[in-house]
């Protein structure tokens, strides 16, 4: 089993999950690239699964569906209109032999939810890399509480974060703390990544803990100063 991003728009990735003769798609937001790579590798589509409503995460699911109209597509209740299963905090589903296990982690939008595949988690826009999505929806508690959700995750767990956030990320957390050298070094290897064009993801939650200034938030308040000065940056 073997997990690709396949590139979207400035910064998306859609991830394939790929077994070598099947594929899960995990938030096409748009169709051309994931549909030639199923070409390209001769793979059946086993599933779509959706993290969140917005159009740059499920954009293209008419256009795959249109190739692959019997795919079974998973999604939170915000994209019930797509979603062949609905599924909510607590849910767990079986594909390709994999156990997926489905987590609430709002704040971003109102029904986001992540799942976690073994040690392999995609969670959409709810973390990145160095960060966590923007707080549309204005509800900062139920963010923060995703972040306590993702911390408490064993270390080796891999994050796979939909965006190409991390330089970013990483300039704003060195900038808000200088005296913390694990951002300087860690913002200098992604540079040489991303000079590259190498994807920095995914990452780690042990990675994470070092340097993501938002899961190291020890309380709401500071929570919400950070993502406020964040949203500015």
């Amino acid at each position: 089993m073997i997990i690709n991003p396949v590139k979207a728009f400035s910064d998306n990735y859609i991830w394939v999950i790929d077994n070598g003769t099947d594929g899960i798609i995990v938030d096409p937001g748009e169709s051309a690239g994931v549909l030639d790579y199923f070409d390209k590798e001769a793979l059946d589509l086993a599933a779509i699964i959706l993290t969140h409503k917005h159009d740059d995460h499920i954009g293209g699911v008419k256009d795959v569906l249109a190739k692959y109209p019997e795919t079974p597509v998973y999604g939170p209740k915000e994209t019930a209109s797509l979603n062949q299963v609905t599924v909510k905090d607590g849910d767990e589903f079986e594909l390709l032999n994999k156990t997926f296990k489905v987590f609430k982690s709002g704040g971003h939008t109102e029904e986001h939810i992540s799942y976690l595949m073994g040690d392999d988690l995609f969670c959409g826009d709810a973390l990145f890399s160095g960060g966590c999505g923007r707080v549309f929806t204005g509800d900062y508690q139920a963010q923060y509480d995703a972040l306590q959700t993702f911390k408490a995750l064993p270390n080796e767990v891999k994050v796979y974060a939909a965006h190409e956030y991390t330089e970013t990320n990483l300039r704003f957390a060195h900038e808000t703390d200088p005296t913390d050298p694990s951002f300087a070094k860690a913002l200098e290897e992604v540079q040489a990544q991303r000079a590259k064009d190498q994807p920095t993801l995914p990452s780690t939650i042990g990675i994470e803990k070092d340097i993501n200034l938002f899961l190291q938030a020890e309380n709401l308040e500071t929570f919400i100063e950070l993502r406020i000065a964040r949203d500015n940056f």
